[in-house]
């Protein structure tokens, strides 16, 4: 065994009293923690009412987990409805499997509803949460770790990560070495996110621009790591499904940031109009002044 190998972790579940505790799971709510506190701090700068932050949180996660559950059974179905697949296992989130597309698109619309419902406009909301979903995603892989799975192709780099015997896929042998998507991502969501925040003060980013360069950022990412893995996965067109998605979100994203850039210029509000008073507290938020911090006068992207 390579003596710089990334060892996998031995556990990935702790017995509290009767109660099971899955480092997935664990990862997921670290994950989500940190993006809080990124949203609440880069919302509050913006002028947002950093008190409806939980309030949005609140209405997010729910959502965000559930259309990630959907749409990583719908992309992965053999494992529930196939010939030796279990249907209850739908269930069993603390096994493992939330597709990020599902929890992006459902989780917005969780973030819609609140928004809507505190009179908060979304373009600010997605813009100041960007760089905290790319955290969150990098502190979930270490669940994939803990879990052994979503491993890359065989290597003989000097990272080579070890697998245990029991969750070895497509019949390698004991003792390969696999590339570490998990890692892969990790650093490549982080760096992206050191981007973002540079990106948006130096070109004075709003209306939602950083989010749709989150989504090309991230899927750029995903395509290549994607193409590692060897678990199994729906193919169409001699491609995984996740890298025909990777590309089209893409496309759309880049589509819309680009389509934006016509609003550069224009003042990038919080509130819906005739809700600039928050309705339960009655305070007024703090005006806004602009999309990002003030550069020293860089012209827009």
């Amino acid at each position: 065994m390579n003596p710089l190998s990334i060892p996998s972790p031995s556990v990935s579940e702790w017995a509290l009293g009767p109660f099971p505790v899955r480092a997935y799971a664990l990862a997921i709510l670290a994950g989500i923690a940190v993006a809080t506190v990124i949203l609440q701090k880069r919302y509050a700068r913006k002028g947002g009412p950093e008190e409806r932050v939980l309030d949005l949180v609140l209405w997010m996660v729910p959502f965000g987990i559930i259309g990630g559950r959907i749409y990583h059974v719908l992309s992965s179905p053999d494992a529930y409805f196939g010939p030796d697949g279990d249907p209850w296992k739908v269930f069993a989130i603390w096994n493992g499997g939330l597709g990020i597309w599902g929890a992006i698109a459902f989780g917005a619309v969780g973030a819609w509803l609140a928004a809507r419902r505190y009179g908060l406009r979304m373009p600010p909301i997605a813009d100041a949460l960007a760089p905290g979903l790319l955290v969150a995603q990098a502190i979930g892989r270490l669940g994939n770790w803990f879990n052994q799975e979503l491993y890359g192709g065989p290597t003989t780099l000097p990272w080579g990560l070890e697998i245990d015997d029991a969750h070895l896929v497509g019949g390698y042998p004991s003792g390969t070495l696999f590339h570490p998507t998990f890692l892969y991502e990790i650093v490549w969501n982080l760096l992206a996110a050191v981007f973002l925040i540079w990106a948006e003060r130096r070109f004075r980013l709003g209306h939602g621009r950083v989010f749709w360069l989150y989504v090309m950022s991230y899927t750029l990412g995903r395509v290549w790591i994607e193409m590692l893995r060897v678990d199994e996965a729906e193919m169409v067109l001699g491609l995984r499904l996740n890298v025909w998605t990777s590309i089209l979100v893409f496309l759309v994203a880049a589509a819309l940031f680009v389509w934006l850039r016509r609003r550069r210029d224009e003042p990038d509000p919080i509130h819906l109009p005739g809700r600039g008073l928050d309705d339960v507290t009655g305070a007024t938020s703090a005006p806004v002044e602009s999309s990002a911090p003030d550069d020293g006068g860089h012209g827009g992207g």
